[in-house]
């Protein structure tokens, strides 16, 4: 099937994105320097600019720039005049922020889910959760764009719907509609890992990048990938679960029917499960059951010989995997997140000298600078690109 072409209404849309992202990279700007650099006409220029203002993303500063021509205005984002409510919501916790739109957070907030949670549960949560942060919202006194919402499950784009979320029991749920109803604003609703790949790219490591994968090494291990500026999902929303790469021939022809074959080893439960065999086979007088991933990685730094073999097997299986994603996507930037990153101290030096000689190129490899905010402040993108047609677009420069 040929693809269709562009309705007139699809490329108002992409030259208003245009418009408006090179305002926010590189404004104060001239509307003639914006006409000249998206090789658009002044009056196309002129009427979008007039509607981002109108919208309250675009402002004249007031300052005026002579380049030759008759003195022009200068146009800047307005990214601290309206909030985003994110949530990152997991299987155990939610974490959400109010921030503006230049990511500048106001508040945050962390919550757990009640033990023994239905389905209907984890929504009831969400939905105070989400209350509590309007509230806070509400107290900065600016306007409230909407809000994003990252699910750790296979996400539907752009209805918002829930196809498959194991930690919180829900399958084909439509979160969009019924949070928007709930709230009474516009709620977007986006996989987790793909909300923390838009948080770094925006505010985080990979500002400045086109391309680049977001690794967060937790309870599972997945990914959120950018591919020439926009997130990645693949064919059934599915692009990022590294967590089931087979990491090597003995995974094959197995069912992994909860965790996938390389998040069995290598994330944070899977560290940990490695972890009680070898002190189980040592008979070395620990407690196999109170053994975590931060203990793995706290008797690592002790010297402990026992913890450093678990590090080391740990650094081998991550290799594995972030070498498939060099060699296939060829990323500018991975940046690791996620409760193991945090002790990217005993990971990432290894996992280079792993890679060095093994893949055509080496990316940088850093840990997440965001934190466990990466995914909350990602939704600012989300429904800034939502909102506004703010489409991430490569730009004629």
């Amino acid at each position: 099937m040929y693809p269709q072409p562009a309705t007139a209404t699809v490329m108002r849309s992409i030259n208003r994105s245009a418009v408006l992202h090179l305002i926010r990279e590189e404004g104060p700007i001239a509307r003639a320097e914006i006409a000249r650099r998206l090789q658009m006409s002044l009056p196309t220029v002129l009427r979008i600019a007039e509607q981002l203002q109108q919208d309250d993303l675009v402002r004249k500063t007031g300052g005026r720039t002579t380049t030759g021509g008759r003195p022009g205005v200068l146009l800047e984002f307005m990214g601290d005049a309206s909030v985003v409510l994110g949530v990152d919501m997991g299987g155990a916790k939610l974490f959400g922020t109010v921030a503006d739109l230049n990511g500048h957070v106001h508040c945050e907030r962390f919550a757990l889910h009640p033990l023994g949670s239905s389905a209907a549960g984890h929504l009831a949560t969400l939905i105070e959760f989400c209350n509590e942060l309007i509230a806070a919202a509400q107290a900065t006194g600016l306007r409230i764009r909407g809000a994003g919402v990252g699910v750790p499950g296979m996400v539907a784009v752009p209805d918002g719907v829930v196809q498959w979320a194991p930690s919180l029991q829900w399958r084909d749920l439509p979160l969009q509609a019924i949070l928007q109803e709930r709230l009474g604003l516009p709620v977007f609703v986006e996989n987790d890992l793909n909300l923390m790949a838009l948080g770094e790219l925006s505010f985080g490591a990979g500002q400045g990048a086109r391309n680049l994968v977001a690794v967060a090494i937790g309870t599972g291990i997945g990914a959120g990938i950018v591919i020439n500026g926009a997130l990645y999902r693949g064919a059934h929303q599915a692009a990022g679960e590294i967590g089931y790469l087979p990491p090597s021939v003995a995974a094959l022809g197995v069912h992994y029917a909860g965790f996938g074959a390389l998040e069995s080893l290598a994330s944070g439960e899977g560290i940990a499960e490695r972890a009680r065999r070898q002190v189980q086979q040592a008979r070395l007088p620990l407690d196999p059951a109170a053994l975590t991933a931060e203990t793995v990685f706290a008797a690592a730094r002790r010297g402990e010989a026992w913890a450093q073999a678990v590090v080391a097997e740990t650094v081998d299986y991550l290799s594995l995997g972030l070498a498939a994603i060099c060699a296939l996507l060829d990323p500018e930037i991975i940046v690791l997140g996620g409760g193991v990153a945090l002790s990217a101290d005993l990971l990432l030096d290894p996992i280079r000298r792993r890679l060095e000689g093994v893949i055509p190129v080496v990316p940088p490899i850093v840990a997440s600078p965001l934190k466990r905010r990466a995914a909350a402040v990602g939704a600012v993108m989300l429904v800034l690109n939502a909102t506004s047609d703010a489409m991430v677009v490569s730009q004629l420069r």
